[in-house]
């Protein structure tokens, strides 16, 4: 069976998005209602400039007792995320996930289109596994080589 690319395996192919101008209040409202992990924040010209998660939320608005409904998104989000094109295997995906400690990636296709946003949960048990197995052969390797 062949392996699902990133762009196959998400659910919901609309881009939760906000402006720079957003608060970050507004942001936690438009994930609420949009039941997601992150928004990504894009120009007027279409442009993305980074993204704001939960954990975002969390450790850099939260922990540091931010006023949420006057601290801007471009203040706390992540600016110019890794992003992955829609042909990437998912146990690719899975493994860039582990491997950075990150809980979402852009899907961007090569012409420029921001086209989704690929999470941990769009992957299935096989596809993880098989993104867990090269990294724990990956950190043998590394290990071996000293």
């Amino acid at each position: 069976m062949a392996e699902r690319n990133v762009f196959q395996s998400i659910p919901h192919r609309r881009v939760v998005s906000l402006s720079p101008q957003a608060s970050v209040w507004e942001a936690a409202c438009v994930m609420t209602k949009a039941n997601c992990g992150s928004v990504l924040i894009i120009d007027t010209a279409g442009v993305m400039l980074g993204i704001l998660t939960e954990r975002d939320l969390m450790t850099r608005v939260l922990a540091k007792a931010l006023n949420a409904e006057k601290t801007p998104v471009t203040e706390v989000m992540t600016h110019n995320p890794l992003c992955v094109v829609p042909e990437m295997p998912v146990s690719d995906a899975v493994l860039i996930l582990l491997e950075r400690g990150f809980r979402h990636l852009p899907i961007v296709s090569s012409a420029g289109q921001i086209l989704g946003v690929f999470s941990i949960r769009d992957a299935l048990p096989r596809e993880i596994d098989s993104a867990v197995s090269l990294a724990e052969f990956r950190d043998s390797v590394n290990d071996a080589l000293g």
